[in-house]
């Protein structure tokens, strides 16, 4: 019994790996799509700010006020433009030439000896998230220049034998930041990781879906029922094929994220692949419950994008916090298993082997894989009766 079930078993599995490299559209999805990902994810999809224009209306030519702006103008965020007027400025902004306007009043030096200079920073809001950025940077830079001043002025007065003073821009603290998880701030590190996420489902459900709808439509599958084959044959035969082309993605989002973008992986190798095989067993079961239920490949290829694909790219986390979007939306999220595997593989990559985190986002994984493949199961027996 146990060898008629290997025979059988290895004669359905090459029969499937036959038929995956005779097909050249499923190789380009399997292959060359996620290496197109990768590379659009990783070099032509940034979340940073780099380059920004800003426009610095310099009221104050005095050397105190050009060493203010000196950080905007060595920073890698910004493309400073130096203008004479706040009208010049305005153009600017409403020609969408440049995209924030940092004011250096024309009693900034007096002031600023006086103990209270004050900065304006505008931003032009039509893109919130990048007008957040940019205030932030333009903020950070200003804040840090104040910050040595009054270090400055401090250790002056401390020499000369008086008091040590700080000025009201530094308001006497001084502050250390430091970025956890992502000490390069770039959010490189942040998207590769999820790319995992997304090439996993792409061929685990959607591929999987799109490949047996096919083979429903052809009566291909229905010839296999009249055999002496066995339901769960037929079913681990379409998984392991699949499974290894979703292993291959995998692999190539870890050489990437290693040798192309220096991603660093403080978590285990092992559990990252460990995690990654429960997540395509998720992945891979979905598209067989997909494609049973729907038996046509455009439909089977429409459900498969607007249930795993689409979902993971927009509600799993990758793009968007989800503690930021309204509560049904959070539901959503919390429903599907992408937001797992999501938060469990960049804390993986980033973070480090946090147990507590694994052990539970692992085990809701194995339930939903153990749910959906039985759902396969299940409906893979009906068309045989």
């Amino acid at each position: 019994m146990n060898s008629g079930f290997a025979r059988r078993l290895v004669a359905l599995t090459r029969k499937e790996f036959r038929q995956l490299l005779r097909d050249a559209s499923n190789l380009a999805i399997g292959i060359l799509l996620p290496i197109v990902l990768i590379l659009i994810f990783g070099y032509g999809l940034s979340l940073d700010v780099k380059d920004a224009p800003v426009a610095i209306v310099m009221e104050d030519a005095s050397p105190t006020a050009n060493d203010a702006v000196a950080g905007l103008h060595l920073s890698t965020a910004f493309k400073p433009i130096v203008v004479q007027s706040m009208h010049d400025a305005e153009q600017l902004m409403l020609a969408r030439k440049v995209d924030g306007i940092v004011r250096i009043p024309t009693d900034f030096t007096r002031s600023l000896n006086a103990g209270g200079a004050h900065v304006q920073v505008l931003v032009h809001g039509a893109d919130a998230s990048r007008a957040t950025i940019i205030m932030n940077y333009a903020t950070t830079a200003l804040s840090q220049w104040g910050a040595r001043q009054a270090e400055r002025a401090g250790a002056s007065a401390a020499r000369n034998g008086g008091p040590r003073e700080t000025t009201p821009a530094a308001g006497g603290v001084t502050v250390e930041q430091r970025m956890w998880f992502n000490a390069a701030n770039t959010s490189t590190w942040y998207l590769v990781p999820g790319l995992i996420v997304l090439i996993m489902t792409l061929v685990g459900a959607f591929l999987t879906a799109l490949v047996m709808a096919r083979e429903w439509e052809r009566g291909t599958l229905e010839a296999l029922f009249v055999t002496p084959v066995h339901p769960v044959e037929i079913l681990l035969a379409k998984i392991i094929p699949y499974f290894c082309v979703g292993m291959l993605g995998l692999t190539l989002c870890l050489l990437a994220a290693r040798f192309l973008f220096a991603v660093p992986m403080e978590g285990s190798l092992l559990v990252i692949v460990f995690a990654s095989m429960l997540y395509l067993f998720v992945a891979v079961g979905m598209g067989l419950v997909i494609s049973s239920a729907t038996k046509n490949q455009f439909l089977a290829s429409q459900v498969a994008l607007l249930s795993s694909f689409m979902p993971s790219l927009m509600l799993s986390g990758f793009l968007f916090d989800l503690r930021n979007v309204p509560l049904v939306i959070q539901i959503i999220g919390k429903i599907l298993p992408a937001t797992y595997f999501m938060e469990l593989i960049k804390t993986l990559f980033l973070a480090g082997d946090v147990w507590p985190l694994i052990l539970r986002n692992c085990a809701i994984l194995a339930g939903y894989a153990v749910l959906l493949l039985s759902i396969a199961r299940a409906v893979t027996r009906k068309q045989l009766d």
